[in-house]
């Protein structure tokens, strides 16, 4: 009796209302043109204020910020192979490793901890041929020739190092800094502390080059704790890259105006009686923003626009370089139109893990990667782009030197590879080393928090003081750790 009393005098707040928010959102928008972009409307309900420098309220929360210092690049073209690529067969040749194929990992290259628990398989030695390329002398693998011809651009750093051992921890980390769900990812950090240079398109895009499911999905661009205006922006290749943004048939541009001006007065109202939750700034600001790229966006992602040499260069001719030349080409678009972050995923559904035949597993992947991500670099030299967008290619770890069903390789956080290039990066070089087999990183190594605090410093953002507040305590993207590796910049 007592439980029913107190269940009769409770009285719901006035905001937990039957119908959840983002219900009424997506039927009260019915036939807008933007609702597919539901990734931006996401968003963490417990999300704390934004810190002082971007407080709530403010005309856009993507508005054009000043970097904590001079910044060598603008944006940033995060090119990821997911699964794990070799960098024993692609960047890091290890001439001992052919010499004891077939025997096991000698003892004092210390304990390994493998994915699989395959501790006494024997070592895989490499097929490939090596040539080195440009002025640098810089060595790539066979499989990469395309990506070869840049190589005095490229700063190809050897001694790369993770914490995460499977898949969905090591994309989490390589994105957001930790293997636990969460977090911001690195995109969401990088427009929340500088906003965008387009307010018609978003700050952070992500792509990928075919319909697997990445591992994590959107949680890998995600805001986290933050609010979810700073989160990816997921758009697809093809004759319709972002669904549904065209204006439905039959609807006029003065039914348009009204559908978006009567959602804002409801959104706009309903904020005013709440002001604590910046969640529902988000998706104001993300309506508005959808409607403002009906105007632009088009014409952004339009490939048509490109000349035939243009795609030829990416690749576009061909039908196993086509669908990444295409991404490549798009992203090139887009970071010339002001968008900061783009992040294009290659191999989605983890396609790089190659547990077995990497002969026929890498072969595969890298000729339809090589010529899109060399054309990219190209493309982006020959127009005076280079020198302000960072280009980053990597996976989320390497491959180990032990053979894995005897022609595959098991998971390598320990020591693996990554490069970058543009952004004012010194190219033709070569930073740290791994061990010679290539299981650890010995010299000048840098941890997933190194490189972020790299990359956020290219970008002119100090990791330890791009500070969000969340539940009264200062978080950062790299966690407190990290430090930026000076000597990868020119000058």
């Amino acid at each position: 009796m007592r439980d029913a009393e107190t269940k009769a005098n409770i009285r719901i707040p006035h905001h937990e209302r039957p119908q959840s928010r983002r219900e009424f959102l997506l039927r009260s928008g019915a036939g807008f043109g933007a609702l597919p972009l539901i990734d931006l409307l996401r968003a963490s309900s417990s999300a704390g204020p934004v810190g002082p420098k971007h407080e709530p309220g403010a005309v856009s929360a993507l508005s054009r910020k000043p970097p904590h210092f001079a910044a060598k690049a603008k944006s940033v073209i995060f090119l990821f192979m997911e699964g794990g690529p070799s960098h024993l067969d692609l960047f890091d040749p290890k001439p001992l490793l052919n010499e004891l194929a077939g025997q096991p990992l000698p003892k004092s290259f210390g304990e390994v901890i493998t994915a699989m628990g395959e501790y006494g398989a024997p070592l895989l030695g490499s097929r490939r041929r090596w040539k080195k390329y440009g002025q640098s002398g810089l060595p790539v693998s066979d499989w990469l020739p395309h990506i070869g011809e840049c190589a005095d651009d490229l700063a190809v750093i050897r001694s790369c190092w993770a914490d995460g051992i499977n898949h969905s921890a090591g994309v989490c980390q390589m994105n957001t800094g930790s293997i636990l769900g969460g977090r911001p990812s690195l995109g969401s950090w990088v427009s929340y502390g500088l906003g965008t240079e387009n307010q018609n398109l978003p700050a952070f895009v992500v792509m990928q080059d075919r319909q697997g499911s990445v591992v994590n999905g959107p949680r890998n661009w995600g805001a986290g704790f933050m609010p979810a205006v700073y989160q990816g922006t997921r758009i697809q290749g093809g004759a319709e890259p972002i669904p549904y943004l065209n204006t439905p048939r039959g609807v006029t541009e003065a039914e348009q105006h009204g559908k978006v001006d009567f959602l804002n007065q409801l959104n706009h109202q309903y904020a005013s009686e709440h002001p604590g939750q910046t969640e529902l700034e988000a998706r104001i600001a993300s309506y508005e923003l959808a409607f403002r790229m009906q105007a632009e966006s088009p014409e952004s992602v339009d490939l048509a626009r490109e000349s035939a040499a243009t795609k030829a260069l990416y690749g576009m001719d061909r039908p196993e370089t086509a669908p990444f030349g295409g991404l490549c080409l798009m992203a090139r678009r887009l970071v010339e139109r002001g968008v900061r972050f783009v992040q294009l995923y290659h191999g989605a559904g983890s396609e790089w893990d190659a547990h077995a035949r990497i002969e026929k597993n890498h072969a595969e992947l890298c000729l339809s990667m090589d010529k899109p991500v060399a054309g990219l670099l190209k493309d982006l030299k020959s127009r005076g782009l280079l020198d302000e967008t960072l280009v980053i290619w990597g996976g989320e770890f390497g491959r180990s030197p032990m053979s894995e069903k005897g022609d595959g390789r098991d998971h390598n956080p320990t020591g693996f590879t990554m490069w970058m290039a543009g952004g004012g990066v010194k190219g033709g070089q070569v930073i740290g080393e791994t061990d010679e087999v290539g299981l650890h990183a010995v010299r000048d190594k840098l941890h997933i928090h190194d490189l972020h605090a790299t990359i956020l410093s290219l970008m002119g953002l100090d990791h330890m003081g791009l500070v969000f507040k969340y539940k009264g305590r200062p978080e950062r993207p790299t966690l407190n750790e990290g430090e930026a590796y000076k000597k990868i910049v020119t000058g």
